[in-house]
């Protein structure tokens, strides 16, 4: 796979990934869900802290601001140097399956980067109202954005047995989270690498000796 096809998947994603972010961002209230089929939902949720919403203040004695400050600038880090790696393994002419994953996981780093970045910036709170893009009085700063999700497919929702000790009458739902078009392409990206991890790093005639 060359640069200009590596450049098309990325670009491919951002596109549908932002469209779909600033659509439920300008049409939904902050936890406002509509049904598209019983085992699928679009449902407004903001996420300010890494994977399943856990927050760096959580884990560490630091502030919430600070928590998400310091997520942000790593993830500015992190998107470096899978971009360098992406630019390297094409320039290498490394294996199709791995340029295609690593495509994928820069192009859903870089979906969430840019709300982590600039959405504290350009709209308002979604709380209790729609948000209006480019606001005049937008609910954060530079570096202090919240990720958008929408993506929610509880696939099963129903009620434990009244027999199954401790949990029994608990509400069970699969799946849980609620995720984003960007957060697919990276799980879709780690998991090529995994299954197709032979096809994506392919041993060497020197290795293949050795072994």
């Amino acid at each position: 796979m060359n640069l200009k096809k590596s450049l098309l998947i990325i670009i491919l994603i951002l596109v549908i990934d932002q469209i779909s972010k600033i659509y439920v961002k300008t049409n939904f209230i902050l936890g406002e869900s509509t049904i598209v089929f019983d085992w699928f939902k679009i449902l407004f949720i903001e996420n300010e802290g890494a994977a399943w919403g856990t927050k760096l203040s959580d884990l560490l004695p630091i502030s919430e601001s600070t928590g998400k400050l310091v997520l942000t600038i790593f993830r500015l880090f992190a998107i470096f140097g899978i971009g360098y790696w992406l630019w390297d393994i094409i320039k290498k002419q490394s294996p199709k399956t791995l340029i295609l994953a690593v495509s994928l996981i820069f192009a859903g780093a870089l979906g969430n980067i840019i709300d982590s970045v600039f959405y504290g910036m350009i709209f308002n709170d979604s709380s209790g109202q729609v948000a209006t893009l480019f606001s005049d009085d937008p609910y954060g700063k530079i570096f202090y954005g919240k990720v958008v999700d929408m993506l929610y497919f509880p696939l099963i929702d129903t009620t434990w047995p009244e027999w199954v000790p401790s949990i029994g009458g608990n509400n069970f739902r699969f799946f849980e989270p609620v995720f984003n078009v960007a957060d697919t392409a990276i799980s879709t990206g780690v998991g090529i690498l995994i299954v197709f991890n032979k096809k994506a790093f392919p041993k060497t005639d020197k290795e293949n000796a050795e072994s």
